[in-house]
């Protein structure tokens, strides 16, 4: 079982086999327009985390889907990741979750039912961490390995966390470091060791369930997590949702110490580039920046941390509410400024 190498299999792993931005949005924008019911609380306007349906008064629900081809080879690795992934979102609409559906896609000719079973096994421990049942799922013959999960959530109504709700003078705080994609590009080129695996592994399986805690908290205006499109194109989703603008501080951003080694040996993933040709446009970038910061900050990240929005009188609870779940690298990166074009909300690094 051990023989088998998953990545060999995907052309991009994790998050970072999203489609581009770019095409995305112009795919979204030829698809006709949905039923929009009044107790649809959060749908695609904003490209926020999950979906939220009011159910009544105290309750509403959080419904979403992640899956992706492989990331690391081992098996059980690939289900924790990206189970842990999956639920990320409904922690990031401050959210809790309460059941999740499998989904499956597995080249039966070259994977031995060990090898799958293995992937399943991964995806159940994370679940059974979460507090939650995997009740049922879909399969299917697939070329490429993937695995994910339809996962579903509640929330207090007032308590949904938007990534459009941000307000001039938030403070900007993100829940873990950067630095996730850059790591399986070093792990695909057969350049990461023990050390830097162990850390890859470690953020990537760590469970983003304080965004139901931080949720609840007074001042807590926005939220997000940080995956495919990189800080850079998630922050902007959130100035062109709130219509404003962004000013991140690059040395107070948490980074995974081996993935800055590996960013200024040039190893990086292909997503990267990608990521900056979707927002570039739109971020103001100092010249005197060293190239490979730039590739940090467009990573794709596959279960990253959360980002979050909150007054400044907020910062003590949040950072106080990341520490006491674990998250030892959490801080203060930047915060939301009054756009200075209407139209035109921009990120600026400094």
């Amino acid at each position: 079982m051990t023989s088998i190498a998953l990545t060999q299999f995907s052309h991009g792993g994790g998050c970072g086999c999203k489609i581009a931005p770019g095409l995305l949005a112009e795919i979204l924008s030829r698809a006709p327009q949905g039923l929009v019911p009044p107790q649809l609380m959060v749908g695609l306007e904003t490209s926020d985390d999950a979906a939220v349906y009011r159910l009544n008064d105290t309750q509403a629900l959080v419904a979403t889907t992640d899956f992706f081809t492989p990331i690391v080879d081992d098996p059980r690795d690939f289900g924790r990741i990206a189970a842990t992934n999956a639920l990320s979102d409904i922690y990031a609409m401050g959210g809790t979750p309460i059941l999740a559906l499998a989904l499956v896609g597995m080249p039966i000719a070259k994977l031995p039912p060990e090898v799958i079973g293995q992937i399943l096994a991964g995806g159940a421990e994370v679940c059974r961490d979460a507090g939650i049942p995997i009740a049922g799922g879909h399969s299917i013959d697939l070329l490429e390995p993937i695995y994910g999960l339809v996962a579903l959530g509640l929330v207090h109504p007032d308590r949904v966390r938007r990534n459009a709700d941000g307000q001039a003078g938030d403070v900007l705080v993100l829940g873990k470091p950067l630095g996730v994609g850059i790591l399986s590009a070093a792990l695909k080129k057969g350049l990461l060791g023990e050390a830097g695996y162990a850390q890859m592994l470690r953020h990537t399986t760590q469970l983003n369930r304080v965004g139901a805690t931080l949720g609840g908290l007074a001042g807590v205006h926005a939220m997000t997590d940080v995956t495919g499109f990189g800080l850079a194109g998630h922050l902007l989703e959130v100035c062109r949702g709130s219509k404003l603008d962004a000013q991140v501080d690059l040395a107070r951003l948490p980074l995974i110490d081996e993935a800055v080694a590996f960013a200024r040996d040039g190893v990086v993933t292909g997503a990267s580039a990608r990521n900056w040709a979707a927002c570039g446009a739109e971020v103001n970038w100092p010249t005197d920046a060293p190239a490979w910061t730039q590739a940090l900050v467009t990573d794709p990240q596959t279960s990253g941390g959360l980002l979050v929005s909150c007054a400044p009188d907020a910062v003590d609870k949040v950072l106080a509410a990341f520490q006491q779940a674990g998250f030892a690298q959490a801080g203060v990166i930047g915060r939301l400024t009054p756009a200075a074009q209407a139209h035109a909300p921009r990120l600026s690094f400094q």
